[in-house]
């Protein structure tokens, strides 16, 4: 089988010869390369010739957040909207005056609408360059006070969502036979989620919450045509699978915003994506007790980043109980596991052991380092994941 072929069958709860191993290698890659600090065999390599000679899979849930045609794509960034190529949809605002300035490692961007003025910050700096981090940090959000709400409403009832599929027709391409490709649709799985994740700084989201629901719920009813049309572009793009949501952890997102604000959006979503014949992932990358029966409800395909313990509370076996065969879990490696300052060899053989038993028959489940293989690795431990992977088939659900 190709690995594309074992992620998909792996998804369809059919038969493979082997459990698929596909970890997210980019950071990894990205911090190694800036840093000159790639194993000695793969100094010149690119990610997908290191991905060709371990003979794994390509991981493409997470785009690269730097791939721009122009700077001015990635100026928005903080309303959530993103300007790389590698999304498939671009977003165009109208009737809104944007002035940017730059400072060092920062963007500042001011909105003028008829309603007032916002202000938005971004860094991106040295050190998360070395990282091999993509993704620029929100400094200040658009979103501070009351006062805020409806120009950011009317931002968004101002733009216009165009489809952009150039880049990712390429990459799948580009990819072949060593994996399936995401297409990103929204780091919120609802408006309201979006708000949450993009729009306003944590603690402030939970006064708000308190005291202007209403107002919350309007900004969220005033996004909804925004949402909608990058979903439907998600779901139109060359991708097999469909990103939506992400980043949820029990202290954050409670599981009544998320039977509330999560599990029916992402229901409705998978309506949509099923019926293009293509499979919904969800990033589910925190602490996620007492929500795993809510991801059912919402009929995700895959649930991407799983990490389980002794980062979060979960075990494997207890997350695999738990999504009884109806979701793929993608992931399942912690990644402290991989760090010597964290697990001596002893210790990570030890774990590791016990964490492919947990796996059970092995059946719906992509190996994977949760949520990405950090730049402090062991590469030897990298190849016993893959070995095992290997090792353990064939998978008969």
């Amino acid at each position: 089988m190709t690995h594309r072929e074992r992620m998909l069958a792996t998804v369809q709860g059919k038969p493979t010869d082997h459990l698929p191993c596909v970890p997210r290698l980019d950071l990894w890659y990205n911090a190694r390369k800036k840093t000159g600090t790639l194993p000695d065999k793969y100094r010149d390599a690119t990610l997908k010739q290191i991905i060709e000679d371990l003979d794994i899979g390509f991981h493409t849930a997470i785009p690269d957040f730097q791939l721009y045609d122009d700077p001015m794509d990635a100026v928005d960034r903080a309303l959530g909207i993103w300007g790389s190529k590698s999304i498939p949809w671009r977003a165009e605002l109208r009737n809104v005056k944007r002035n940017v300035s730059y400072t060092e490692d920062t963007r500042v961007v001011e909105y003028v609408t008829p309603y007032g003025s916002v202000t938005t910050a971004v860094i991106y700096n040295e050190l998360m360059r070395k990282s091999g981090i993509t993704i620029t940090h929100v400094a200040e959000h658009a979103i501070k006070t009351a006062a805020d709400y409806e120009a950011v409403g009317y931002i968004f009832q101002n733009i216009e969502v165009l489809p952009r599929y150039d880049y990712l027709a390429e990459f799948k391409e580009y990819v072949g036979d060593l994996g399936v490709i995401c297409g990103r649709a929204l780091p919120g799985a609802s408006p309201m989620h979006e708000i949450f994740h993009e729009l306003i700084d944590y603690e402030t989201f939970f006064y708000e919450w308190h005291d202007r629901p209403e107002e919350l719920k309007r900004l969220a009813e005033q996004m909804m045509p925004y949402y909608t049309k990058v979903l439907d572009a998600a779901i139109q793009s060359p991708g097999d699978v469909v990103f939506l949501g992400s980043n949820y952890d029990v202290q954050l997102t409670w599981p009544g915003f998320v039977a509330e604000w999560v599990t029916p959006f992402l229901a409705r979503a998978a309506d949509k994506v099923h019926a293009a014949g293509k499979y919904l992932l969800s990033h589910t990358d925190g602490e996620n007790k007492k929500l795993l029966p809510l991801f059912l409800k919402g009929r995700i395909d895959i649930a991407d980043s799983i990490c389980p313990s002794p980062m979060t509370s979960h075990t494997l076996r207890e997350i695999r109980e738990a999504f009884g065969g109806r979701i793929t879990i993608w992931g399942g490696v912690p990644s402290v596991s991989v760090l010597e300052s964290s697990m001596s060899d002893y210790n990570f053989d030890k774990f590791l052991d016990d964490l492919f038993h947990q796996m059970g028959k092995g059946d719906h489940l992509i190996v994977s380092i949760a949520d990405t293989a950090p730049p402090d690795m062991e590469f030897s431990r990298l190849e016993r994941i893959i070995k095992m992977c290997k090792e353990f088939g064939p998978v008969t659900p």
